[in-house]
């Protein structure tokens, strides 16, 4: 990955909050954007949304398709939050070696966000590495990196809340995905007891069953968005659509007022929102 820029890129627009102690409960949207290709829909969603807290993936930064943006920043400018975004990959069809176009995850806020930070899995896919038979053209992806794992310690007036941003590999068995979900629980294992902690993303997987929910299990994590959410991908020609987008919680808070946005078309993921309370 071309390494002229750091790993890590945030941003502040988040007006100062005088708040003389700390909110209760805080609105949550965890969603795949699809690049940010459809920027209009995706601001005016979370503009009406009333979420304090936005987890993104699939964001693009300088890319050709998403017109040489860096998505995360437009957002977090319109609805004047801050925010942390992280390389995922070196999008090389997108860009130049000028001028290199990447994609990563995005964690919006609208209090401070601290200590940023990537796992980047140590268990990944060669699919999306250069390959001497795949043509250098669109629409297909060539990329360098990996996926990650983007983790940062929000604090809400004063409480601190650790989120794990996740978006699993697309490509290969299950097994690859549940190993990538794995390395994130684990990190999350060392943190003190008592430490709230919410990871959401795009998990590319069913986590109500199998070797994702045992693994969920022991490492004591619990399902925030209920056990039988309604499809959280639009359908594809006549493949139905799938439950994929997750969230999860450890520690002293609970969620409410799950919803699956099905109405909202900006990308082929539809947008998650619960209330987490503390």
């Amino acid at each position: 990955m071309n390494d002229s820029m750091p790993e890590i890129v945030s941003g502040s627009f988040a007006p100062a909050r005088q708040e003389p102690w700390p909110p209760q409960s805080i609105r949550v949207v965890d969603w795949n954007i699809n690049r940010g290709l459809q920027l209009p829909g995706v601001i005016d969603f979370l503009s009406s949304s009333g979420a304090d807290l936005i987890f993104l993936q699939e964001v693009d930064m300088n890319s050709r398709r998403a017109h040489h943006l860096n998505i995360a920043e437009e957002i977090a400018r319109e609805l004047r939050m801050n925010y942390v975004f992280g390389r995922e990959f070196q999008e090389l069809l997108q860009g130049s070696a000028d001028s290199p176009a990447y994609h990563g995850q995005a964690t919006l806020c609208r209090w401070r966000l601290l200590d940023p930070r990537l796992i980047r899995f140590r268990n990944q896919s060669g699919f999306w590495q250069p390959h001497w038979f795949v043509p250098r053209i669109e629409p297909f992806q060539v990329r360098l990196g990996g996926r990650i794992a983007l983790i940062v310690r929000v604090q809400v007036s004063g409480r601190d809340l650790v989120t794990y941003n996740l978006h699993l590999e697309s490509r290969g068995p299950e097994q690859l995905r549940v190993a990538q979900l794995e390395e994130a629980l684990s990190d999350a294992s060392s943190l003190e007891g008592g430490t709230p902690i919410l990871i959401a993303g795009d998990l590319n997987l069913d986590s109500t069953h199998g070797e994702a929910a045992a693994e969920l299990r022991r490492f004591q994590f619990r399902n925030a968005v209920g056990p039988r959410p309604g499809p959280t991908t639009s359908r594809k020609l006549i493949l139905p659509g799938r439950r994929i987008d997750w969230a999860f919680i450890r520690g002293p808070v609970q969620t409410s007022q799950f919803e699956v946005q099905s109405s909202v078309h900006a990308s082929d993921h539809f947008p998650l929102s619960f209330t987490l309370i503390f």
